[in-house]
This record gives C-alpha cells, structure tokens and sequence, in this order.
C-alpha cells in the first residue's frame, strides 16, 4: 500500500518534536572551517572581532531525533538527501543556542527506480534571548519498496 503523503502532512507537519541545547566550542568551530576549507578570518580566528560559526559547523548541529516518535514506518530504502543552512544572524561560538525540530516539508516524485518519499526537517536555531539566528535543514529520502 503506497505511504499517503497528504495525510501524513496534515498529522506532521511544522509539530515541534524535539528541542536541543548547544554551546559552540570556538576550538572545534576554527577546526570544522579550516577543514572545510574556509578561509575567512571570521570563522577562522577566534580573535577576529566578527568571530562566528560557518555554515558547514551550523550543518553539523543534530537534534535527538529525525522523525516524531509516532511517525510511522515508511518501507524502502532510507538515504541522506542533503542539507541547507541558511544563517540569519551570525552564530557565535561560545553562547547558549536553542535547536528547535520540525518536519517542514514531505513530498514525493517519481523516477525510473520507481516512487521516492522526501521527508525535510528543520532544526531552527535560536540564540539565548529567543533570536532566530539560522535554520538547518535535513532531506531524508525513501525508495519506496516495489509493490
């Protein structure tokens, strides 16, 4: 029986199913830009006065969990579809931040493999007064099993 996309987004979708806490180590945020590749000096040292996290550190944030605990079971083969950062403001290492999760988006298309489910959840990142300061999502996609 093929997954109901329309139902599962009128039961999941923009729910807050997880919160995470997050302080950045500023030695762990220098070693995360410079391995990356980055070369700007505000994500690469830590004196510099505009000191803050690329967005490839921000990518690296997880909460706890990937889908609601309800979510059901999908059949297939799962697979990492990708990430987006978009930064707001910059993240600075060093202060309390706030990781809230949400699935933001399901949607499904077809291919020669046969049906594919996307599952996009958004961790919204907020700094220690409540600011948005970024948003990071995560692309799940699931090869649905031939029936």
């Amino acid at each position: 029986m093929q997954v109901d996309i329309e139902d599962l987004k009128s039961k999941y979708l923009n729910l807050e199913f997880d919160r995470k806490d997050f302080v950045l180590d500023p030695e762990k945020v220098v070693m995360v830009a410079k391995m990356s590749g980055e070369t700007l000096p505000q994500f690469c040292d830590p004196d510099h006065p505009d000191f803050q996290a690329p967005p490839a550190f921000i990518a690296s944030l997880a909460s706890g969990r990937h889908l609601p605990v309800d979510f059901p079971k999908i059949g297939g083969v799962p697979m990492d579809g990708g990430k987006a950062v978009t930064v707001l403001k910059p993240v600075r290492p060093g202060t309390p931040l706030t990781g809230r999760t949400h699935l933001h988006d399901i949607y499904d298309k077809s291919g020669r493999s046969g049906r594919m489910i996307f599952l996009v959840s958004r961790m919204e990142i907020f700094d220690d007064s409540g600011e948005h300061v970024a948003t990071s999502d995560s692309r799940q996609v699931i090869r649905e099993k031939s029936q």
